[in-house]
């Protein structure tokens, strides 16, 4: 075997012994968040008149498991503006520079006339867009436009 072809499989073995057993850099999980999301994970729904390809939350917690274990998630804001509920949530993953987080809204209207309620469905759009801050379906922004 040659040296380089050494050197690449020591390579490619350490990558996978540091991903199972040490924490990573954040570069280095957004990179893997930010891959493409398998199609079977993708779903899509008709909004405003156009279909909109997204993640369910429920799978973006599984994307966030797998690349980023030990990550949180909390809500820290709660508002109710103009007959809309609003939540702030907070995603922190622990790193090799420490805890990064990111966070984003979701907003839902209160009298809510079609599938979930407000808070469920206000909660689900802010968990998803904190995670595209990461990286994790943040492409699919750019197909639903």
């Amino acid at each position: 075997m040659s040296t380089q072809a050494t050197i690449e499989q020591e390579a490619t073995e350490t990558e996978i012994i540091e991903t199972k057993n040490e924490i990573r850099s954040i570069r280095q999980i957004v990179k893997d968040l930010s891959k493409p999301i398998a199609q079977k994970h993708l779903r899509k729904r008709r909004q405003g008149g156009k279909e909109i390809v997204y993640l369910a939350w429920h799978d973006a917690v599984k994307y966030l498991d797998h690349y980023a274990p030990g990550w949180n998630y909390e809500i820290t804001r709660v508002d109710s503006i103009g007959g809309k509920l609003i939540l702030t949530v907070r995603i922190s993953i622990i790193c090799l520079e420490g805890i990064v987080y990111r966070e984003a809204t979701g907003q839902e209207d209160e009298d809510l006339e079609s599938y979930g309620d407000s808070s469920s469905n206000a909660e689900s759009m802010a968990l998803r867009r904190a995670s595209a801050k990461f990286g994790l379906g943040l492409y699919l922004y750019d197909q639903n436009k």
